[in-house]
C-alpha cells in the first residue's frame, strides 16, 4: 500500500475543516484499499486522557489512538467528538479517521513522570484501537509495550480481530502486569449485524477471537451491549447470543440496553426508519425529547429476562467499569482493599472528547 502517493493537500478545507485550524497535522491520505476513507495523520500531544473516576479510583485513564471510527456502528456512542474539529457525527466520523501516529513515544514520556502512580489504563473506551487502520499503522504494539514496560494495567474493550495479532505480546505483557481483555459482540443476527455495524468483523470472526484469547491463556469478557430493544431483546436471541458466548470461551457477559445521545439519536433513527419503519413509533415513545437512555421499566424487564439466562449458560455477570465504560480492570480490586493512589500530574488532560480547546486533543 503506497501511502505517499495519496496524499491530499493538508490545506483543503472541504476535507480538513477543523484540522486545518491545527498546528499538528502532518498528511493526510487515502488508498483504494481503503475506499471513501480519509486518513489525518496527527502528532498527538498527549496520549492519556483523564476520566473523573466512579469507582476505586478518583479517576480512570484512557487512551485512543485513533478519533473516528471505520467500524461505521450506526448507535456509537462516540460520534459526537468528532464535531469538536467541525466535522459530523455521521459520515465523516466513519469516513475521517483521525490516527495519532507518535501515541507510542508521548506515552512513553507520559509514563515515564515521577507523577505517574501507575493507575489502570483502559482502551477502547471512546473508538476502537483495533479498527480497520490498525493493521496499517500498528500503533497498539507500541502502547502494549510502553504500558507493560512501566508497570501500568490495562484493558482492552474491542470489535476487532486484528487484536490476534498481539495475542502473543498481551499473553506476555499479562505476565508481568494486569491485563483485561474484552470482545464487543452485540448482534448474533448476520443480517442485522452487517446493517447495523457494517465496517466491522462478522460475529462469528469475534468469537472465533474470543476462542483465540482463551487459547493464549487470557480471560476475555464479551459485552452483549447494546441489545437493541424489539430487534435483539427476544429470548430466542438472547439465548442463543449467550450459548455461542459460553462455546467461544467467555469468562463473562456484560449486557446493556441501548442509549442514544444527543448527536447518536438522530443518526440512529435515520437508520431505523430505512430499515425498520415499523419499529419508529416504539422507539420514538421510548427515547422521546432529550431522553438518552432506555426508560427504567424496559431495564428492569430486560434484566430480569437476561440474568437467568446468564447463570443458566453458567457465565458470570461482569463488571463495567463505570467512569470508562470498559471492562474493569482486576488491578482496582488492589486499590479497593486499601490501596490509597498518590495524586497525579493535574497537567494530563481531562476525558477525550471533552476539553474546552479542540485541540488540546492532541
Amino acid at each position: 500500500m503506497r501511502w505517499s502517493n495519496r496524499e491530499l493537500g493538508v490545506e483543503q478545507s472541504d476535507t480538513l475543516p477543523g484540522l486545518a485550524k491545527l498546528n499538528n497535522l502532518v498528511r493526510s491520505v487515502q488508498t483504494p484499499e481503503f475506499a471513501g476513507v480519509t486518513f489525518h495523520e496527527v502528532l498527538a500531544k498527549s496520549a492519556l486522557n483523564r476520566v473523573p473516576g466512579q469507582s476505586a479510583m478518583p479517576f480512570s485513564w484512557t487512551i485512543n489512538p485513533y478519533r473516528g471510527c471505520s467500524h461505521a456502528c450506526v448507535y456509537c456512542f462516540a460520534r459526537p467528538t468528532h464535531t469538536y474539529l467541525d466535522l459530523d457525527g455521521g459520515d465523516d466520523f466513519d469516513r475521517q479517521i483521525i490516527v495519532k501516529v507518535n501515541v507510542g513515544d508521548v506515552l512513553r514520556t507520559e509514563l515515564a513522570r515521577p507523577s505517574w502512580r501507575h493507575e489502570p489504563v483502559a482502551l477502547g473506551t471512546n473508538t476502537d484501537p483495533y479498527q480497520r487502520a490498525e493493521g496499517r499503522y500498528a500503533l497498539m504494539p507500541g502502547i502494549i509495550d510502553a504500558l507493560t514496560s512501566s508497570g501500568t494495567p490495562f484493558s482492552i474493550l474491542t470489535k476487532g480481530t486484528l487484536l490476534r495479532r498481539d495475542l502473543p505480546l498481551l499473553a506476555d505483557a499479562a505476565t508481568r502486569v494486569p491485563v483485561d481483555l474484552a470482545m464487543s459482540i452485540a448482534v448474533y443476527d448476520h443480517d442485522l449485524q452487517q446493517s447495523i455495524e457494517p465496517g466491522t468483523p462478522t460475529t462469528k470472526a469475534r468469537l472465533a477471537t474470543v476462542t483465540a484469547v482463551r487459547e493464549a491463556g487470557l480471560d476475555c469478557s464479551v459485552f452483549l451491549m447494546p441489545i437493541l430493544p424489539y430487534l435483539t431483546d427476544t429470548r430466542a436471541h438472547l439465548d442463543e447470543s449467550l450459548r455461542q458466548a459460553k462455546d467461544a470461551g467467555a469468562t463473562s457477559v456484560l449486557y446493556t440496553a441501548l442509549h442514544l445521545k444527543p448527536g447518536v439519536k438522530a443518526w440512529f433513527m435515520q437508520w431505523l426508519e430505512r430499515e425498520h419503519p415499523e419499529l419508529v413509533p416504539k422507539y420514538r415513545s421510548m427515547y422521546y425529547g432529550k431522553n438518552t437512555y432506555a426508560p427504567k421499566e424496559y431495564r428492569r424487564w430486560l434484566a430480569d429476562r437476561i440474568r437467568p439466562l446468564i447463570r443458566a449458560h453458567g457465565l458470570e455477570q461482569g463488571r463495567e467499569d463505570p467512569s470508562t465504560g470498559g471492562v474493569r480492570s482486576t488491578a482496582l480490586e488492589a486499590a479497593r482493599r486499601g490501596r490509597a493512589p498518590r495524586r497525579t500530574d493535574a497537567s494530563l488532560p481531562d476525558a477525550f472528547g471533552a476539553p474546552s480547546d479542540p485541540s488540546a486533543l492532541f
